[in-house]
């Protein structure tokens, strides 16, 4: 085999001193929306965390031609792709700043050739039309729906692999626009994606490369410890078990390979939650970089005893990918549908996942107790992530709960367990979240419609009216959240007033801009899309009927409070609530201060009665 050498790139290093060139023979762009988004949340969480730590994004294999630093792609081109189109999406919507004159160099340069002036693409696929696109989407430089009309005029039929670059394209765009609004953000996410974001480029000629690709990764996802583990297990095992084996391990990386989850991300949380980690660092942490090097460590491969029983070890992997897998579709421990993992799943979305070293370390709790883990862990997160902590923060405390978690699913005396579940949740979630109670009031404090994700805005109104819809109706056992996710997020202040709306509140608030309130928490209510229709961008004095018409009772509160008796369910909650006979910036005020304090009602823990 050729001599193999090969070097880590950040992002801006590679298209800076690299040229792509992915022959005809490899697979086109398949990526769709789901991988591009999921690539995205993940860089994004970074980001939004303020972490400094580079992010790794797997290895790139390639082949050099017969021109300096020009490399064809033999595996990692969907990342790679997915990157040169990012690229070109910042430099659109950086272009009044110096940074698109770098960014520029990164997608292109030019030269003169004995034709007049050459311009060369930093990465250029070479299937179908596939170049032809893509010089498209760097000539035009504008928004998606230039570059979707600027290819359709120019004759070119976008099929296939060519409409997922422009849908990509498309993606990258509005994921951009949506979530870094202004210069200075964008500047601080290319920031990051050029100095943070990092791969490893390996190097040998096309004969060894293609024998790397097929040998060593049969899935296209890099050389990584996953093929590294799989290999090491098969020198475990007798010849005529290799069948067997490979049997087995299909088991692990096709259910992975189907859900599109990350081998990586799966095989890191798997360690964390089943065994006990020490390292030199001393903070119970396995990063991606170093999932293999554990597992040879003496003392380690002792602990798995992968040697002495292979097929145990596998099957223990193979039980933790169907939990895994349960969990990332909101399934409980018994893989059937979960109301409080549903609820859990609503709140992480797919730009938080280590929660699920504490689920995986669960996983074999009885199913009641399960699901009371799962509901008290929801309100620890909830503190977490609306705090936006850092996720390294939590990182060692989880691997090192999930030690404690493993010991009370080993516990065989039922009434031991739920003492040992209230302990651990009294001193690991209620008092962590006691020490953060200021910080969310805080966060709260400062929350608006674009404060977080969008479907992170929807769950926390969600959670809200379904707490005081279950108060006023005596129930004590929460149902879906799904019918209050599927409400409409409305303005009870319009979004899009009319100009004698925006006039007469200047008039009656003076000094207090609309702009900074309509989006405010308090100003926030759900509402059925029929009655949402009706109610338009009116006046309030207007859109008290149609409120007064809605389903749940956060809403129709704002209009008028039920009266009950007294000491029912319903004037306990009514306590908690106030009608508003008109709205201003001080019913916004209050209102957001009202929903602050009904948080602390919802995201709680409980003990489970022993």
């Amino acid at each position: 085999m050729a001599r193999i050498e090969n070097h880590k790139y950040s992002i801006e290093e590679a298209f800076r001193e690299c040229f792509y060139i992915v022959p005809d023979y490899q697979r086109e762009y398949v990526w769709t929306d789901k991988e591009v988004h999921q690539l995205l949340e993940d860089i994004g969480e970074q980001i939004d965390v303020g972490t400094t730590r580079e992010y790794f994004i797997g290895t790139v294999l390639v082949s050099p031609t017969d021109q300096k630093n020009h490399y064809e792609v033999i595996d990692g081109q969907q990342r790679l792709t997915t990157f040169f189109l990012l690229l070109c999406a910042l430099r659109h919507l950086l272009q009044q700043e110096p940074e698109a004159q770098h960014l520029n160099r990164l997608i292109s340069d030019s030269y003169t050739g004995s034709t007049g002036i050459v311009t060369r693409l930093k990465l250029d696929p070479r299937y179908e039309s596939a170049a032809e696109v893509m010089a498209k989407v760097v000539e035009i430089n504008g928004d998606p729906v230039a570059v979707r009309s600027g290819v359709q005029a120019s004759g070119i039929a976008s099929f296939g692999s060519l409409e997922n670059i422009i849908n990509a394209y498309s993606t990258l765009y509005r994921y951009l626009k949506d979530n870094y609004d202004d210069a200075a953000k964008l500047k601080r996410y290319w920031f990051y994606l050029a100095t943070n974001v990092v791969f490893i480029q390996i190097s040998t000629d096309v004969s060894s490369a293609l024998k790397i690709f097929e040998t060593i990764n049969e899935r296209g996802v890099g050389l990584n410890p996953m093929d590294l583990l799989k290999n090491l297990l098969f020198t475990q095992v007798k010849q005529a078990q290799f069948t067997q084996l490979k049997d087995e391990w299909k088991k692990i990386t096709k259910p992975l390979e189907k859900e599109k989850e990350k081998p990586l991300r799966f095989l890191r949380y798997f360690l964390m939650a089943n065994y006990v980690i020490k390292n030199e660092r001393g903070d119970s942490v396995v990063r991606e970089d170093e999932i293999y090097d554990w597992f040879i460590a003496k003392d380690n491969a002792a602990l798995c005893d992968y040697a002495g029983k292979p097929f145990e070890f596998v099957r223990k992997v193979i039980r933790n990918v169907e939990h895994y897998l349960a969990f990332a579709n909101g399934l409980g421990n018994d893989g059937k549908p979960s109301l409080a993992m549903d609820s859990l799943k609503r709140l992480a979305g797919g730009a938080f996942s280590l929660h699920f070293v504490l689920l995986l370390a669960a996983a074999n709790f009885p199913k009641p107790l399960f699901d009371h883990f799962v509901a008290q862990l929801e309100s620890f997160l909830f503190y977490y992530i609306f705090t936006k902590t850092p996720t390294k923060d939590l990182e060692r405390s989880f691997s090192q709960w999930a030690d404690e978690l493993r010991v009370i699913a080993e516990t065989s005396d039922p009434v031991k367990q739920m003492v040992q579940l209230n302990a651990f949740i009294a001193e690991r979630f209620e008092k962590n979240m006691a020490g953060k109670s200021q910080e969310l009031a805080d966060a709260l404090k400062r929350f608006t419609l674009y404060s977080m994700q969008q479907y992170r805005t929807r769950y926390l109104l969600a959670r809200l009216t379904q707490h005081v819809d279950m108060a006023f109706s005596g129930l004590k056992v929460p149902g879906s959240l799904e019918p209050f996710t599927n409400l409409e997020i409305e303005h009870i202040l319009p979004n899009k007033p009319e100009d004698d709306l925006r006039s007469k509140w200047a008039t009656e608030n003076p000094g207090m801009a609309y702009d900074d309130f309509k989006n405010r928490l308090g100003n926030l209510t759900l509402l059925e899309k029929p009655i949402n229709i009706v109610a338009g961008n009116d006046f309030y004095t207007a859109k008290q009927v149609e409120y007064g018409k809605s389903g749940n009772y956060l809403t129709r509160s704002l209009v008028a409070l039920t009266d009950v008796g007294q000491n029912t369910s319903i004037s306990r909650i009514n306590a908690k609530l106030e009608a508003f006979p008109a709205w201003s910036a001080a019913s916004i005020e209050k209102r957001h201060a009202m929903l602050i304090a009904l948080a602390k009602d919802v995201w709680k823990t409980t003990a489970i009665d022993v």
